[in-house]
């Protein structure tokens, strides 16, 4: 790495130039929002199938989501230590062998068959996913300008939701439409060989996104990604003083409002956009809302997806111009009206409101995960690490699996409803920064 008192010049250039600068390497780094998005959307896809599989009550099936957003809380911390102390190159290939190593384990699991090792093999995989998020959401944000960090973020994003979109198109042929569970019609009683044979059908997809994993990997381990520099360096201004836990409820962080109430938001989302989506293909399959087969309702998630992705495009743009808690705002209430259809209608009326809901959650994540960010200065790397430990939230999907084992499926939903609400909130005050830390522009190659 080039020494950060290189010259005054030619820091002074590479704040007019960054965009230019720094393209190459968010060009890289959108093939990795890519593919985690594509992984964790397979999982909507693979939830159906292992219910049929494993004949698992929505509970069940929801705690598999529940283990894979476990790891986030488990993995946020021991991340951000380990991009200290490797740099984010390294971590990045990391991350990307993990969840190459979990995605070949799940290939063990389907030969078994066994639910257990299924389990463990998706926190590992999450758990690299983790280690990227960690490192590539904080770098997209801080690398241009701060007025603009929430357009940039929500552009690099876009690349998230357009693996979000294809991976139900993938899943639904690769795993639905290759087994017995996918393409039954609904209410359909598999014998023990029919379940033993469905199993199987996910070995080829995972070995396929192992195998694209492991080329990700030897890519970035060869390319020169510019360092974050001291703008984003975990801060050791604070005394080091006093019990751990008193260090804690102290420590700075907590003077930012915008963070502490952006947890929370991150927090609450999660649950939101994961229990839609992996409800989704439950919900259209039912005879009252869609009446179709499993295979045919993963299409239509790719259609919930597929909004996610056009909603990031378009709010990039329109981020770029109005205030990004504005949008948020908007973004919350339309997301609350589509629910309370979707909750209290039936047939298309009641599917289309559930897809519609993907584009007004497209833009949620970026923007809060920035607003969150914003001000922080040299807190920048932890205050990220608490913003995506929060990511464990979807895990809380399994409280609406539990909502719909007992209350019904559709009105499972209500809970998606409340969530928008916090959002809401915190656009409209939440969002407001309290404190402002000083930023340094990034230097350097690492």
């Amino acid at each position: 790495m080039p020494p950060v008192a290189s010259s005054t010049a030619t820091q002074a250039a590479s704040a007019q130039t960054g965009t230019v600068r720094y393209a190459p390497a968010l060009t890289l780094l959108a093939s990795l929002f890519f593919m985690w998005g594509f992984i964790t959307v397979i999982n909507g896809t693979l939830l159906p199938h292992l219910r049929s599989v494993f004949e698992l009550s929505y509970f069940q099936a929801a705690l598999i989501e529940s283990v894979w957003f476990i790891a986030y809380f488990f993995a946020s911390i021991p991340s951000a230590l380990l991009i200290e102390r490797i740099g984010y190159k390294k971590s990045l290939v990391t991350g990307l062998l993990i969840m190459a190593t979990g995605a070949v384990g799940m290939t063990v699991g389907a030969i078994i068959p066994s639910y257990g090792v299924t389990l463990l093999m998706l926190f590992v995989i999450a758990s690299g996913i983790t280690l990227l998020q960690v490192a590539a959401n904080p770098y997209v944000a801080v690398i241009g300008k701060p007025e603009t960090a929430s357009a940039r973020l929500n552009l690099v994003q876009a690349m998230n939701s357009a693996g979000t979109m294809l991976a139900p198109l993938f899943g639904g042929y690769l795993i639905l439409g290759r087994s017995k569970g996918g393409t039954a019609d609904a209410g359909t009683v598999l014998t023990q060989a029919e379940r033993l044979a469905d199993a199987q059908s996910v070995i080829l997809p995972y070995l396929l996104v192992a195998a694209v994993l492991v080329v990700l990997a030897l890519i970035i381990g060869r390319f020169p990604l510019p360092a974050l520099g001291a703008a984003t360096q975990r801060s050791k201004v604070h005394e080091k003083t006093g019990s751990i836990v008193s260090r804690f409820w102290n420590h700075p962080l907590w003077q930012h409002r915008n963070l502490t109430f952006g947890v929370g938001a991150i927090f609450i989302y999660l649950i939101a956009e994961i229990g839609v989506g992996n409800l989704f293909v439950n919900f259209v399959v039912r005879p009252e809302i869609g009446n179709m087969t499993a295979t045919e309702a993963s299409h239509y998630l790719t259609l919930l997806w597929g909004g996610m992705m056009v909603g990031r495009f378009v709010g990039s743009a329109i981020m770029a111009k109005v205030d990004a808690a504005k949008v948020l705002a908007v973004a919350a209430v339309g997301a609350f009206v589509v629910m309370a259809i979707a909750v209290f209608s039936t047939g298309h009326v009641a599917m289309w409101a559930l897809i519609s809901v993907g584009l007004f959650h497209s833009i949620m994540f970026p923007t809060i995960f920035t607003l969150g960010i914003r001000g922080l200065g040299p807190l920048t790397e932890e205050g990220s690490g608490l913003l995506v430990m929060a990511i464990a939230g979807g895990a809380l999907v399994a409280v609406q699996g539990w909502i719909a084992d007992h209350y019904g499926l559709q009105t499972s939903f209500l809970l998606t409803a409340a969530c928008e609400l916090y959002i809401l909130f915190y656009a409209l005050w939440g969002s407001k920064p309290t404190h402002v830390e000083p930023d340094v522009a990034p230097v350097g190659n690492e």
